[in-house]
């Protein structure tokens, strides 16, 4: 079960991100404060739940929440910067939006930037610990999951219904079949360097 609070006293905000291992589409990151004594039977990582339980426990916290926000970080700016300060800023853009100013900010990893003079803890795997962590990564990851999904519309030679535009096999194959879209993150190496991946 995960924990519902890590000061026992504080406004909480659980910060996480998604899509840094992507080779297209941008960064996603999401803040949420949760109720100090929140309870949900089925919280957990966003990566350890089915689509459709993801959905119906998206819905739970914007109901639930007493503040959330999301915000994106577009591949053009993961070029410029780096996606591992994209994540950073990404969490900060979601903190910026919060109606609620939290006392204290919990984060998943071991990497973020103060902002401004709240205090942040960071955690390993946070969000398989603290309920405010999993539901900032479940409203990451469906955003971001649907967004992939709308782009594959007029790209469906990649999959990114399905890949959400992570290195498949499938996604690497249309990279060499049809180059790279106006979406893919040309800072990254969109092809190994060995291509016997593919035969």
């Amino acid at each position: 079960m995960l924990k519902s609070s890590f000061s026992g006293e504080k406004i909480e905000a659980g910060c996480d991100e998604v899509g840094r291992g992507c080779l297209a589409g941008p960064v996603v990151a999401a803040a949420v404060i949760l109720p100090m004594d929140y309870r949900h039977n089925l919280l957990n990582d966003s990566k350890q739940l089915s689509k459709i339980k993801r959905e119906k426990i998206k819905n739970d916290i914007l109901k639930d929440a007493l503040a959330w926000a999301i915000a994106e970080i577009s591949h053009e700016e993961v070029d410029k910067i780096n996606v591992l300060q994209a994540s950073l800023l990404g969490m900060h853009r979601a903190l910026d939006q919060l109606k609620l100013i939290p006392e204290l900010i919990l984060v998943d990893g071991n990497k973020f930037k103060p902002y401004k003079n709240i205090h942040h803890e960071c955690i390993i795997k946070g969000d398989g610990k603290y309920m405010s962590i999993a539901a900032a990564s479940i409203l990451a990851k469906t955003y971001r999951d649907d967004l992939m999904e709308k782009l594959s519309f007029s790209h469906p030679e990649y999959g990114w219904e399905k890949n959400v535009g992570y290195p498949t096999i499938h996604h690497r194959k249309a990279i060499i079949k049809y180059g790279i879209s106006p979406y893919h993150r040309k800072s990254f190496r969109l092809l190994p360097n060995q291509l016997s991946l593919f035969r």
